[in-house]
């Protein structure tokens, strides 16, 4: 979820897009490869409003490129254009959402051996390796303007950013460019503690106790009572990936020596749901739980107790440390929102997230099924949802009923190593519920309206169309989703020129509750019953509905209503009634509890306050720092998603070549760790552009938390949004260790530093906190994160260096990973030289980190003379 406000001449400059009738001859088919070079260089972010970049083409051997027969197509991070200062061969045009197109001016000429520079400016900043363009490929044109070939362009060049108006967003930037020295420089509060020092399990438990004595797992058996099995037989598996041995299991009473799984509410120190309490000696362990979800939570928590050597294969008998372990956690509400729909993760992705995510405790997934720029699960009845909406293609113009190229896709559905187009069928999707449940994890689908809707509407037109043909007319219109006559002229926060429904419409309405009961009865397929849907709400652009026949038809009906950019509520009331008519909870974004006042600013809208309407709060660092807060305080169960914390898809830093976005700043562990729900303000100490913050201050003119209100924080939720998440090893990298900070924010009891009001001494005993969790982290939770299911691709940090003196120093972010490095310009590997103190070196240097499961980071060059 991104926003910016945007000047009414780049909202009207914007609308000039390229158009055709449907009725237009299909697009070339896509095929080969052109015979055509292109670089991509960032000049600058140091100019008026924006930034430069220039393109080079070069004409390896194509035909002539002409004024007329060729145009150039690529994704880019979407903002809008402006217009460059000096005349250029050919125009960068934007078109809708991420995707551009590169047209030859009057006069243009690019013969075969010939290259050409072409310079464009556009508002807002690069400074990534992944903002650049992306699923370039080429249009050849016929003399009549018709489509003849399109090929893919493979031989493309990006520029490395290394100049200080390349690394940073503006001149006011207040982050530091990257480099080794600042990396060093943010390790060095950190330093290698001791095995015994380290947390014992992550989250950390509310009441841990260790005492002499251990339990050695060898040829031990497992029993449970009750309903457990599913629960027993997930602990077996475990445990014979980690050992290779195999444990019996069976249902009855403890024999002594064994593991005993049971229920009973009176054993557990907390009485409230998902407790549970875990006693291991000399005479076995004991897993006791409130509920079934406590006993599975145990579970965790005695595979996380193994040492450290079974997960790296040097330990052939384990045994577990005699402990007794009262545990329960802080939110009954721990989260995690995975995006599926800018870029498709295959269902086994997905089974390996709900893998870690039990493990580390967290016990809901969002998971984002619709979006601008791509329908996910298929939907009985709306075949067009999946054959339309699924995959992402060249089209001739965004007025075909089709969805174009979007975050790099290309202009071939289904390519092989592109990621926009997939789908989960029925059994696909009603497998992830089975897993999930068996892992006490509810998933909740999302059906994003009105905005963000633009696949959906794509697909309905596709279905009018087949079905008007067909002379169907009252089918046809049953489920679509627009007003045909509308010329409302808006940008989305992702500069779509389309992507809202007519909400007008009764047909708009009824699709939504054909897919929300599609969805019910995948459920209860699955055993379950659908109790929570999310349907989303957010960043409906300003202008929507203002140019439809339709709405203006529905204002004069309703005077009340007023402004169109009211219709948005107007929406979601309707939709409320039809869901509290299925016994649903509605959760959506934070503009669901909202209101546009006369001014267009958005204040808390009472009307839903005390309903089944749970609002998820991103937006605390711009316009509404205070806003969770507010909604808690008037009555609201909310859920926290601070982007200045929770946010997984923002960068881990500003390195160009670390990627992700980093339009609110920059997250690391750090910050999802370092976080206190309840004085959220004494967390939050820095802005979008780095610039210190002191909300914490007591003079702060924002609201905090009443302490009755706390409970209506119904937990909290990490974001991880897929524009730059190409494939599964990106998905684990961006997620991996992020979602282990979260879980300790979510899971364990308050930390002393969350309440502390003097600054300086907050930030010393986060410090001294951090250190500990980042040498478990290292020491304790990667080996295992290389172990389970195969090993996940999380990100190993690199290594900080700087030269002082003559003499060269290293360090790295999370103690407990060694440092290689080389002097010869060679790659250093496990059997390199490991740094251990400064050293006095000369030459071109090379350091890499390496975890102890061998995992290994980005290296890093120092050049030392």
């Amino acid at each position: 979820m991104k926003y910016f406000k945007l000047p009414v001449y780049l909202l009207l400059a914007a609308y000039v897009v390229f158009t055709g009738c449907n009725q237009q001859p299909a697009p070339a088919k896509a095929e080969g490869v052109a015979a055509i070079a292109m670089k991509w260089e960032l000049v600058s972010n140091f100019t008026d409003a924006g930034y430069t970049a220039r393109i080079t083409l070069h004409n390896k051997d194509e035909q002539t490129l002409t004024d007329k027969n060729w145009a150039l197509f690529f994704s880019i991070a979407p903002t809008p254009l402006l217009q460059p200062e000096q005349p250029q061969p050919a125009m960068l045009e934007h078109l809708n959402g991420d995707w551009y197109r590169l047209s030859p001016n009057s006069g243009f000429s690019l013969a075969k051996g010939d290259s050409i520079d072409i310079y464009y400016k556009a508002t807002e900043f690069k400074i990534k390796e992944t903002d650049a363009p992306l699923g370039t490929y080429i249009v050849f044109y016929d003399g009549d303007g018709s489509e003849q070939r399109i090929a893919k362009i493979e031989d493309y060049t990006l520029i490395p950013f290394t100049r200080r108006e390349q690394l940073l967003r503006t001149a006011a930037d207040k982050e530091e460019p990257a480099s080794p020295a600042k990396t060093y420089q943010e390790n060095e509060t950190l330093s290698l503690l001791d095995a015994d020092d380290l947390l014992p399990i992550i989250p950390t438990p509310a009441h841990f106790t260790k005492t002499n004595g251990s339990f050695a797992l060898k040829g031990v058996a497992i029993h449970y009572s009750g309903n457990l099995g599913s629960e027993a037989g997930i602990l077996a598996a475990k445990l014979k990936a980690i050992t290779g041995k195999d444990f019996t299991v069976s249902e009855g009473t403890s024999s002594g020596n064994d593991i005993f799984l049971s229920v009973d509410p009176t054993v557990v120190k907390e009485k409230k749901a998902e407790a549970y309490h875990l006693s291991a000696n000399e005479k076995g362990i004991r897993i006791t739980g409130f509920d079934a979800a406590g006993v599975f939570y145990g579970i965790q928590s005695l595979l996380a107790l193994l040492p450290t050597e079974v997960y790296l294969g040097k330990a052939e008998a384990p045994a577990v440390a005699a402990v007794t372990i009262d545990d329960a956690p802080r939110f009954g509400f721990r989260s995690l929102h995975l995006d599926v729909s800018r870029n498709f993760q295959e269902k086994e992705t997905v089974l390996r997230i709900l893998d870690v995510m039990a493990q580390y405790k967290l016990n809901h997934m969002l998971l984002y099924t619709s979006e601008d720029e791509g329908w996910r699960v298929e939907i009985p009845g709306l075949p067009e949802l999946t054959e339309v909406g699924a995959q992402r293609q060249h089209v001739k113009t965004i007025k075909d009923p089709a969805v174009h190229p979007a975050y790099g896709s290309g202009p071939i559905a289904y390519d092989k190593g592109y990621h926009g187009s997939g789908f989960y069928t029925r059994s696909d999707f009603i497998e992830i519920l089975k897993y999930a449940k068996s892992r006490h994890i509810t998933v909740i689908p999302e059906l994003n309206f009105p905005g963000h809707a633009r696949a959906a509407i794509k697909s309905m037109e596709a279905r009018y169309q087949r079905l008007m043909k067909e002379g169907k007319e009252e089918e046809a219109n049953e489920y679509r989703l627009v007003d045909p006559e509308d010329q409302s002229v808006y940008l989305s926060a992702q500069l779509f020129k389309d992507n809202v429904v007519n909400v007008s419409r009764e047909s708009t309405y009824r699709f939504f509750e054909k897919v929300v009961d599609e969805f019910a009865r995948m459920y209860e397929e699955a055993g379950l019953k659908m109790e929570i849907f999310h349907a989303g709400g957010d960043e409906v652009a300003e202008g929507a509905w203002t140019g439809s026949p339709e709405a203006l038809e529905l204002l004069k009906k309703h005077p009340e209503i007023g402004d169109p950019k009211n219709l948005q509520t107007y929406f979601f009331r309707e939709l409320v009634k039809r869901m509290e008519k299925r016994n649903l909870e509605v959760h959506g974004w934070e503009e669901v509890a909202l209101i546009k006042d006369a001014s267009g600013k958005y204040i808390p809208n009472p009307e839903f306050s005390g309903k089944k309407v749970v609002p998820y709060i991103w937006n605390n660092l711009f316009d509404y720092p205070d806003l969770g807060y507010r909604l808690a305080n008037a009555g609201y169960n909310v859920v926290l998603c601070n982007v200045s914390n929770f946010y997984f898809d923002l960068a881990y830093n500003n390195d160009p070549k670390e990627p992700g976005l980093y339009w609110a700043g920059f997250i690391d562990t750090k910050n999802a760790w370092a976080f206190a729900p309840f004085n959220m303000f004494n967390t939050t100490l820095k802005g979008a552009m780095g610039e210190e913050l002191f909300w914490d201050s007591p003079a702060t003119k924002w609201q905090s938390l009443k302490p009755e209100a706390r409970k209506n924080i119904r937990g909290l939720e990490a974001q991880l949004w897929s524009e730059t998440i190409k494939g599964r090893e990106m998905l684990e990298y961006y997620t991996l260790p992020k979602l282990l900070g979260f879980a300790e924010s979510a899971w364990s009891p308050e930390r002393k530093w969350e309440t502390q009001t003097n600054r300086q001494v907050r930030l010393q005993s986060i410090d001294q906190g951090w250190n500990r969790f980042a040498n478990t982290i290292a020491q304790k939770e990667f080996p295992k994160l290389a172990h389970f299911n195969g090993g996940y691709a999380y990100r190993v940090p690199p290594a900080g260096v700087k030269i002082e003196n003559g003499r060269v120093m290293a360090n790295v972010a999370l103690p407990g990973i060694s440092i290689h490095y080389t002097t010869d310009g060679e790659e250093p590997t496990l059997q390199s030289p490991v740094y251990k103190e400064p050293v006095v070196l000369k030459g071109s240097l090379k350091f890499k980190t390496f975890d102890a499961a061998g995992r290994s980071g980005r290296t890093i060059v120092q050049e030392v003379q």
